[in-house]
């Protein structure tokens, strides 16, 4: 029998201590958000993988109350901005202003944007101009602002869930396909089944709602990211992710239709995701290691943001999810 290392002793002991907190975390969401228990999955595995969510959907699906929720459970300062076409940079990042002493002197002071929190909901990212969307994907990425020449670190945790509203797409801007890389999944929001709508009718419009309190904290968060990062992953899920993705790319696929019908695959950002969210699944499930299972459960959330369909796919009627389906039949 081999003999378990101390290394390994630690890291089962921090497994089961992370694993206890998600749990009440998950027990927590449940309590005010109702029949997206898929949605609230997939965003605890964007935080854990310390990584930002783009959520699609109709309004009106609790995804401003799913980030407010968070915020409240895991114990971040969070904050929410409505974008706008008329939205400034500056009125995101923050801007310097003009102060003078009672002595006269005059001196420059920067007053932060609401982007200086740990969790920032950024309501229909898809109505700001391409300069303020490149803005905050700009501080997404390097976790940092730069303000006339000045430095400012982002708190720690830092991350952003954006949505988009599927409807009404007159006046809006969409993202790159290079922004749209950045965010680690995409979590598309459905309604609910009829019976948790009945629970939520019922919960929501009595005298009384379910109370909710902190069960994690920034710190916390933190070191269960890096907690993550030190969970191990076997040859065989390396293999069917690297698999999955370069399936995916037209040029090298040697699945029949890809050509034809992806016009642009994911690149190696897309199996970076991949590893880091298959890994935080796991531990979401109190597992050590992640499965193959773990990556087809994802694929689609990770990839869908990060092909697209050639015109004559489109005119098919073909789906980027039926594609994605195709790419991880390989893997069942």
């Amino acid at each position: 029998m081999t003999a378990v290392s101390e290394t390994d002793k630690q890291l089962l002991a921090e497994v089961e201590v992370a694993v206890e907190r998600i749990a009440k975390v998950r027990q927590m969401m449940g309590r005010v958000i109702f029949g997206q228990e898929a949605v609230i999955d997939e965003t605890l595995v964007t935080l854990l993988a310390g990584g930002h969510a783009l959520l699609i959907g109709v309004p009106g699906l609790a995804k401003t109350r799913l980030v407010q929720t968070l915020g409240t459970v895991l114990g971040l300062a969070d904050k929410r901005v409505q974008f706008t076409p008329d939205l400034m940079p500056a009125d995101i990042l923050g801007s310097e202003v003009l102060e003078e002493a009672e002595s006269g002197r005059r001196s420059f002071r920067f007053i932060s944007g609401p982007v200086f929190c740990q969790l920032l909901m950024a309501d229909e990212i898809n109505r700001a101009s391409p300069r303020t969307q490149s803005a905050l994907l700009q501080a997404m990425q390097e976790k940092s602002v730069t303000i006339a020449g000045q430095h400012h670190p982002l708190p720690r945790p830092f991350h952003v869930l954006a949505t988009q509203n599927p409807l009404e797409q007159e006046g809006t801007y969409p993202l790159p396909e290079a922004q749209l890389d950045r965010f680690l999944l995409q979590i598309d929001v459905d309604y609910p089944d009829r019976e948790a709508e009945r629970r939520m009718l019922i919960a929501t419009t009595g005298a009384a709602e379910a109370s909710i309190e902190a069960v994690m904290d920034g710190v916390q968060l933190l070191a269960t990211q890096q907690l993550i990062r030190h969970i191990p992953v076997g040859e065989s899920v390396v293999e069917a992710i690297l698999t999955l993705v370069r399936n995916g790319r037209p040029e090298d696929s040697p699945l029949p239709g890809i050509r034809e019908q992806v016009a642009w695959g994911p690149g190696p950002r897309a199996s970076q995701a991949l590893v880091l969210a298959a890994k935080a699944r796991a531990l979401l499930d109190g597992r050590l290691a992640p499965s193959i299972d773990d990556v087809l459960a994802l694929a689609r959330p990770v990839l869908r943001h990060r092909m697209a369909l050639t015109f004559a796919a489109r005119a098919d009627g073909i789906t980027l999810a039926e594609v994605i389906d195709r790419l991880s039949e390989p893997l069942a």
